[in-house]
């Protein structure tokens, strides 16, 4: 029989729903667009976020801004704002901060990117497939740029006048 240990929480990670806040596509050059020869340069903006709604429960947020170019002129732009509610319960801090910027990011994308690629289609353009995003990579140079800064703002304090 396995020992338990009382006081570790059991832990519970479920998600309870996936959906759709908020998507704009703009056009703002057509018909022209469509009249001159289409070379595009793609421009991606990612950002997440992630909110407490109750104890245990929890919004995390993707937001994807594509912009995309054709000589130098906005050929079409989408907005999404792809949002999931997950229960996250028994992690400790470090693990939870994981889950949320990270694992949870990981679960939104392929929904963010079937509507950019839908979108493009529907605006007249060539599908648009985004490359997979290494959200833990992220997760981990965001912790990187936070340790850095925590010693930087440490060593001008070591600078400081001594009383």
């Amino acid at each position: 029989m396995a020992e338990e240990q009382p006081n570790q929480p059991e832990q519970q990670f479920e998600i309870q729903r996936i959906y759709l806040k908020d998507l704009s596509f703009e056009s703002p050059n057509a018909p022209e667009v469509f009249t001159r020869e289409f070379n595009p340069s793609v421009g991606v903006e990612l950002n997440t976020a992630h909110r407490t709604l109750s104890e245990g429960i929890y919004e995390v947020e993707l937001n994807i801004t594509v912009t995309v170019k054709s000589n130098d002129e906005v050929a079409y732009l989408i907005e999404v704002k792809e949002a999931g509610i997950f229960t996250a319960v028994g992690y400790p801090d470090e693990q939870l901060a994981h889950l949320l910027a990270s694992y949870c990011p990981n679960i939104i994308y392929p929904f963010a990117r079937e509507l950019i690629s839908e979108m493009a289609v529907r605006g007249g353009f060539p599908q648009q497939l985004l490359a997979p995003i290494n959200f833990d990579a992220l997760y981990a140079q965001h912790l990187q740029e936070q340790a850095q800064k925590r010693a930087e703002a440490g060593g001008d304090a070591a600078e400081a006048p001594k009383h």
